[in-house]
């Protein structure tokens, strides 16, 4: 799929924001951006969620704005109602949040993430429609040019690849010390 081919970590979210694909390097970034997970209720039940982004609140509302925009009038959905309701009962949280009615594009911003192993991560995230079922979006987070996070994605990007293993019977040439 294309998300596996894109060099920057990406993902596909559905309607329900359930991730739907993603690439190793969002994996990396957080182990929740995988295939299977629900993005609503991972942010909302589990505490990793809350050191990964430092901006939480900020984050959740446009979280369930964004949700409420996904679903629009289709209210009446059984995978809605559940979602919503499982959440309710859960999260005090989403709760608030869900009694306010916003809603808002689901759209990009500016992101800022603290990951375990790299520490602050300010990334652009955006969000693009994908053409064929309702509500998809690809989701792709970039840093700045030449920024410090740009370098930190770098790195993850090299901790996801395999290492290639030495050929037996080589061994490293020291460089040539005559001047």
């Amino acid at each position: 799929m294309l998300v596996a081919t894109l060099p920057l970590p990406a993902f596909v979210e559905g309607r329900y924001f359930d991730v739907l694909a993603a690439n190793s390097l969002a994996t990396a970034l957080s182990p929740r951006l995988a295939v299977g997970r629900n993005r609503l209720r991972d942010v909302f039940l589990d505490p990793a969620e809350k050191d990964l982004y430092p901006d939480w609140e900020s984050a959740t509302e446009r979280l369930v704005a964004g949700f409420r925009q996904s679903v629009g009038t289709d209210t009446h959905d059984q995978r809605f109602i559940g979602l919503v309701g499982e959440l309710s009962l859960a999260s005090p949280h989403f709760r608030a949040l869900w009694a306010r009615h916003e809603v808002r594009e689901r759209e990009g911003a500016e992101m800022r993430l603290e990951h375990p192993q790299l520490g602050e991560l300010r990334l652009h995230r955006e969000k693009l429609a994908v053409s064929g079922p309702s509500g998809q979006m690809l989701v792709i987070y970039h840093a700045s040019p030449d920024g410090p996070a740009a370098e930190k994605l770098q790195l993850l990007d090299s901790l996801t690849k395999p290492s290639l293993p030495t050929p037996r019977g080589l061994k490293a040439t020291p460089p040539d010390s005559h001047a």
